[in-house]
């Protein structure tokens, strides 16, 4: 189906459509003369894009970038690097950590 008819089916402007498209969060298939067509496939990603930000309160473009992170590692390391030091994410214990912790609450029993 073409672009007008999806977006009725979904509820949703074709220019959101396009939006979508844009933000990289439809399949990546279209036809000779580069329209796109919408089947199944489509219909069902949009749909469960649109489920997400309900769930999750977020834009489209904030999931597109969700998705970025989970696709480039560069970016997603320059995310976790900005958690660690906003303090919303715990830097990871090693294990070396973990045995001097061990080590230093023996000796303090042994006291």
């Amino acid at each position: 189906m073409r672009i007008t008819e999806a977006a009725k089916r979904l509820g949703v402007s074709p220019r959101m459509l396009r939006y979508r498209e844009a933000l990289g969060l439809l399949p990546p298939t279209r036809e000779k003369g580069s329209h796109r067509r919408f089947g199944p496939e489509e219909l069902g990603a949009v749909t469960q894009a649109m489920e997400l930000e309900r769930r999750f309160d977020v834009s489209p473009a904030e999931l597109a970038f969700g998705l970025r992170v989970l696709s480039e590692p560069a970016v997603a390391q320059a995310v976790r690097d900005l958690g660690l030091r906003i303090g919303r994410i715990q830097a990871p214990r090693r294990a070396l950590d973990f045995e001097k912790e061990k080590a230093l609450r023996l000796l303090r029993q042994g006291r």
